[in-house]
């Protein structure tokens, strides 16, 4: 399945800042006219649908292994070690990603000025963000949140 077609938690923030339903940006963002900033944003988003896929089967395969009805021979301390070290990335990969969107959004024009934009005869292209605007949250960015199974 495309990550276009993933849902992401970010897709109602994206709605709120463009107007329109993720599906209808993507199509957007092929257009020759598209902003560089929501190319970005739903490459971001693309990015942030995958992380938070994997978040969700490594914490089902948590699940799964430590059910009730689960043979208590069957667990393993090391296979449940592996799973907390994936999760714990996919966990810094979904955080950074969502970290980076949300910076690329702050540093767009607030709604109100797209629609005025679009209204003028001779709409500006809205400036590229800054690299530093899309880059990557720093390892850690997700330190704050408590880390559960």
């Amino acid at each position: 399945m495309s990550a276009r077609l993933k849902p992401s938690s970010a897709d109602d923030r994206l709605h709120q800042v463009f107007g329109v339903p993720v599906d209808d940006l993507y199509t957007a963002a092929v257009r020759p006219d598209a902003s560089p900033a929501l190319y970005r944003a739903l490459e971001l988003r693309s990015f942030l649908a995958l992380a938070e896929e994997q978040v969700a089967r490594v914490r089902d395969r948590v699940h799964a292994a430590m059910a009730g009805d689960r043979d208590m021979g069957e667990l393993s301390a090391e296979d449940l070690r592996t799973d907390a070290q994936w999760l714990e990335a996919a966990l810094d990969a979904r955080d950074g990603y969502r970290f980076a969107l949300d910076q690329l959004l702050r540093a767009m024009p607030a709604p109100v000025q797209h629609a005025r934009g679009a209204r003028t005869a001779q709409a500006a292209r809205p400036p590229a963000p800054s690299p530093t605007a899309v880059a990557p949250a720093p390892t850690g960015a997700g330190a704050t949140r408590a880390r559960r199974l």
